[in-house]
């Protein structure tokens, strides 16, 4: 017996705390677990797929979506909309599946007001030294570019008190252990498992 409903999992963390990585190996753990694909107005890239890696419509569908209530969470950055679709993650959510939101701190607050029942998870670097370090191994950014991602996360990290839990990516194995721990913890949680008790009953 488990409960039908699935999990909305929001995930954040700053750039180069390893939430993609993470992400990857939970996925090839657990085949329950969905992540939403964001949509977006702005074009595709080179390489990218409409379907894999975003959405991509009009911003005409965008404002149609906004007015009918149909994103969870979304944000204008240099002219472009980025949103998380509702219906896709509410039909997921409904079909038993857990969904993870990949989404920045700003827009995770805007989920966590919208939808309460949300766990938030906030992935941290064991400290701001491995997260430089990690940053500059990347050597794609100049370093104008790596001290804003270093600015920036300071200022994430100092949010990461608002989530429902901080898991530390040090070890990858472990760090994706705590989060399936947390995930699993959830389900049994009574306010989310009360139809267990009637199922238990309901042939007594």
């Amino acid at each position: 017996m488990n409960n039908s409903k699935g999990l909305l999992i929001i995930l954040s963390g700053p750039s180069g705390a390893g939430k993609d990585t993470v992400l990857k190996e939970l996925l090839a753990h657990n085949d329950k677990v969905r992540v939403s694909i964001s949509a977006t107005t702005r074009q595709p890239r080179q390489g990218e797929e409409n379907g894999r890696d975003y959405h991509f419509i009009s911003r005409e569908q965008f404002e149609t979506l906004i007015q009918r209530d149909g994103v969870l969470e979304y944000a204008e950055y240099c002219g472009n909309f980025y949103g998380t679709p509702r219906a896709q993650v509410e039909a997921w959510l409904d079909e038993g599946l857990d969904v993870v939101l990949e989404i920045e701190v700003q827009g995770a607050k805007k989920v966590m007001a919208k939808c309460p029942e949300a766990v938030s998870v906030f992935i941290l670097p064991p400290s701001f030294a491995v997260l430089e370090k990690r940053l500059r191994r990347r050597a794609t950014d100049s370093e104008e570019a790596v001290q804003k991602r270093l600015a920036a996360a300071r200022g994430e990290i100092l949010q990461a008190v608002d989530y429902d839990y901080m898991v530390v990516n040090d070890a990858l194995e472990d760090c994706v252990s705590d989060l399936e721990a947390v995930l699993q913890g959830e389900k049994c949680r009574s306010a989310r498992a009360g139809n267990l008790i009637e199922e238990v009953l309901k042939n007594e």
